[in-house]
């Protein structure tokens, strides 16, 4: 008993001895200024923060569909907004055309791709053709050099005969305007 008569009186020593607790570092006016720009940042900014976060996560969908190209990123771009009305319902739905490969779009349409995907590649095409045509001058401009210089053999005058007729085909830039022109009807059909 007297075990237990110390420990209670240990206890109470180190209790009464011990300092005040305080909640906060602040104290007096400082804290309630501190609890003021506490409150002010929780009531305006914090509901932005999440209200962006939330318009983030929701267009996942959208951007999943213009990174693959899918056909239909109108519509899923279309679900996504409606599903804000309809408190998320069609979210999922918007997700799983994301995410799906369009078979029954492609077998309506013959493709796979959004419109988008084919007017980017035309862009590309016509860039890598006119890039070809810069090429292909240059080496024949390079076989014109050699033939100047002497008799060149058979085979480098039958390909500077080639490179001719594939210029006339290809785009060929047009110097300090940086635009391309093509001359004949394959214009930009490339080499082959």
């Amino acid at each position: 008993m007297t075990r237990r008569l110390l420990t209670a009186l240990f206890a109470a020593l180190f209790f009464a001895a011990a300092p005040a607790a305080r909640a906060s570092i602040f104290a007096g006016e400082a804290l309630d200024k501190v609890a003021d720009y506490v409150a002010l940042f929780v009531i305006f900014v914090v509901p932005v923060i999440l209200i962006a976060l939330f318009w983030l996560v929701h267009i996942l969908p959208e951007k999943i569909a213009e990174q693959r190209h899918h056909p239909q990123k109108d519509a899923i771009k279309t679900l996504c907004m409606l599903s804000l009305v309809f408190g998320g319902l069609l979210w999922p739905i918007a997700w799983i055309m994301a995410y799906t490969k369009p078979v029954l779009y492609k077998m309506a349409y013959g493709k796979d791709k959004h419109d988008d995907y084919y007017r980017e590649l035309a862009e590309q095409d016509a860039t890598d053709a006119a890039l070809l045509g810069e090429d292909v001058t240059r080496l024949r401009r390079e076989l014109d050099a050699l033939a100047a210089r002497g008799a060149i053999p058979a085979e480098l005058q039958e390909m500077r005969e080639r490179l001719l007729v594939l210029e006339q085909r290809v785009v060929v830039p047009v110097t300090g305007t940086g635009s391309a022109t093509g001359t004949g009807a394959g214009a930009g059909a490339g080499a082959g």
